[in-house]
């Protein structure tokens, strides 16, 4: 087989289809966070559907066209997505707008077959990275820009979308909500069935701002890998089926009710957030008395009063920590750390707990490093809307890729997403990233929990 190359045009910018306003837009507390400074990339991946005459259905037979027209239509919509963050003196970002601001888009031809790529479905991320827009982020000002694009055409007429958006400006359900629409106007619908709203002023949090104070009190009780730093991280991707989620939540139920009624349920994320937190701090053996911690999010558009509107973009999220030594999280019941789980994220959706969290004054990135391999943070893209009504004309979608350039490049990220392999409903696709010494026995971890 030829190598795979790709022969891409020049970056154009895309601008809105009509006129919108010159502005600039100031951005929440919980958008300014420093932990949010960072483009998060997403590839989908489209398969071509044939007609029963083994023909190709010529829909979107010039994805780039089609793409392009409906982002421009889009963007009339989602102006501020077209322009440019920048930094101001009081070290918050704003978002900068101008008619002379467009999107950077670049088209791309690949000279094989996504088949031979095996649809992106695997974990050689070296591979996906070629369909991410993998060009600096930043105008000749150093401006940040809030959305980047790349469309990849494939010799079997499918095509992939490197979808790159600042996690400053939206987050993931605001991501998915885009994208939706995108597809929506490229499948010929006139407008958005959600309008987006901007509303960051709802999110400012007060003046006056309390500081922020560290999960960990003493740095030095962190626990530690002798795998950390890593010679080599490798990406590793999987599947658990539905059958496996059963057998462990009833396993974790019947610790808690021994031979008796079987009263306490717990949800796929407490279940499985607590093995695989368990999971990892055993693979990567953590240092026994230190202590390691999860972080994952809790969405508060609901939890609001009054709620956020439903065509809200921007990050509307809060993230409970829970603290315990290694020897608590490997030693103690595993029911006991699901119930852990189920009470931070019940804390964290009070008013009082969000009103505290916008209210904080966080540090700088460089004194805000919460990640390592003591954490395991956990980002759960199941309920988000990623893979909902997103397909092309006649082109399906066949996967979706998270982040081949940036945030799986951690060893604390952990990404739960749905799969769209139809045997796999009610499962859970897992991402993650580990280095290469702790693989053999995580993955022993995940083999035993699918044979339970």
């Amino acid at each position: 087989m030829a190598a795979m190359r790709l022969d891409m045009k020049n970056v154009v910018f895309v601008k809105p289809s009509k006129p919108t306003p010159s502005s600039i837009l100031s951005l929440s507390a919980i958008d300014n966070r420093p932990d949010g400074d960072g483009l998060c990339q997403l590839i989908y991946v489209y398969q071509s559907e044939t007609k029963h005459d083994d023909s190709f259905n010529t829909q979107l037979s010039d994805p780039f066209t089609v793409i392009k027209e409906a982002l421009s239509k889009l963007l009339f919509y989602y102006y501020p997505l077209a322009g440019r963050l920048v930094k101001h003196d009081d070290g918050n970002f704003r978002v900068h707008f101008n008619k002379d601001y467009g999107v950077p888009f670049l088209e791309a031809v690949a000279n094989c077959s996504l088949n031979s790529l095996q649809y992106l479905d695997g974990n050689d991320r070296g591979i996906a990275k070629h369909f991410a827009f993998d060009l600096p982020s930043e105008d000749e000002n150093g401006h940040r820009y809030p959305l980047v694009m790349k469309v990849t055409k494939f010799l079997c007429g499918g095509f992939t979308i490197g979808l790159g958006m600042s996690h400053i400006i939206v987050d993931g359900f605001g991501a998915s909500q885009f994208y939706r629409a995108l597809a929506e106007l490229a499948r010929g619908k006139k407008e958005p069935s959600v309008k987006p709203v901007w509303e960051r002023e709802r999110l400012m949090g007060s003046t006056t701002k309390q500081p922020y104070k560290s999960p960990i009190d003493d740095v030095a009780k962190t626990a530690v890998s002798p795998f950390v730093p890593a010679t080599m991280l490798m990406h590793v991707c999987f599947n658990v089926e539905l059958e496996a989620i059963k057998g462990l939540k009833m396993s974790l139920m019947k610790d808690i009710s021994g031979n008796g009624t079987i009263e306490e349920v717990f949800t796929t994320f407490e279940a499985f957030g607590a093995y695989i937190w368990r999971s990892r701090a055993k693979a990567l053996k953590l240092s026994y008395d230190g202590v390691t911690t999860l972080l994952s999010a809790v969405g508060i558009r609901r939890h609001l009063n009054p709620p956020l509107p439903e065509g809200y973009y921007g990050n509307a999220f809060v993230d409970p920590y829970i603290v315990l030594t290694v020897k608590e999280l490997i030693e103690r019941p595993l029911s006991e750390i699901a119930k852990i789980i189920r009470a931070s994220k019940k804390a964290a959706s009070t008013l009082d707990y969000i009103e505290n969290s916008i209210n904080t004054k966080y540090p700088s990135l460089e004194d805000f490093n919460f990640y390592g391999s003591a954490v395991t943070s956990i980002s759960d893209w199941r309920h988000l809307g990623f893979l909902q009504n997103v397909d092309f004309g006649g082109n399906k979608l066949v996967n979706l890729v998270p982040d081949p350039c940036g945030m799986l490049g951690s060893e604390s990220v952990c990404v739960f997403s749905n799969s769209l392999d139809p045997k796999m409903k009610g499962g859970i696709k897992v991402f993650m990233s580990l280095p290469s010494e702790a693989i053999p026995d995580f993955m022993e971890e995940i083999e035993a929990l699918k044979h339970k």
